[in-house]
């Protein structure tokens, strides 16, 4: 593999000084939804593969918040495209998604549904 020239590194690096972390961070989201989308089997040849739209969909919607404030009304084709994507995996599931981690964990003695589901913080406890 060839090394790149003096001047190919100077490029590189000036591309890179004009790119903002919401640069990097709305591309991720769109690269989640595409790709979620074609393991939700929407694309033509493609096949669904359920856990892989779960983790795109769970993706987006960690990092939609990190860029909200600052793109607002922009982002609603990003919403969009997240809440079919989410349709999506609900219709490949059957409406059955994964249980999340906590609600396979026993409730401890003497505590309402709340509070053993891990949602609700008392202070003390």
């Amino acid at each position: 593999m060839r090394q790149p020239s003096e001047e190919e590194i100077r490029a590189l690096e000036a591309e890179m000084a004009k790119l903002s972390v919401d640069d990097v961070l709305l591309q991720t989201i769109v690269t989640l939804l595409n790709l979620g989308a074609r393991k939700a089997g929407l694309a033509e040849g493609t096949e669904a593969d359920p856990p892989q739209v779960k983790k795109a969909v769970d993706g987006a919607r960690v990092l939609l918040p990190l860029v909200e404030a600052d793109h607002g009304e922009a982002l609603a084709p990003v919403r969009e495209a997240l809440s079919r994507l989410q349709m999506a995996y609900v219709q490949l599931t059957g409406g059955q998604a994964e249980a999340p981690p906590e609600a396979e964990e026993k409730p401890a003695e003497g505590t309402g549904p709340a509070q053993s589901s891990g949602r609700l913080w008392v202070p003390g406890q």
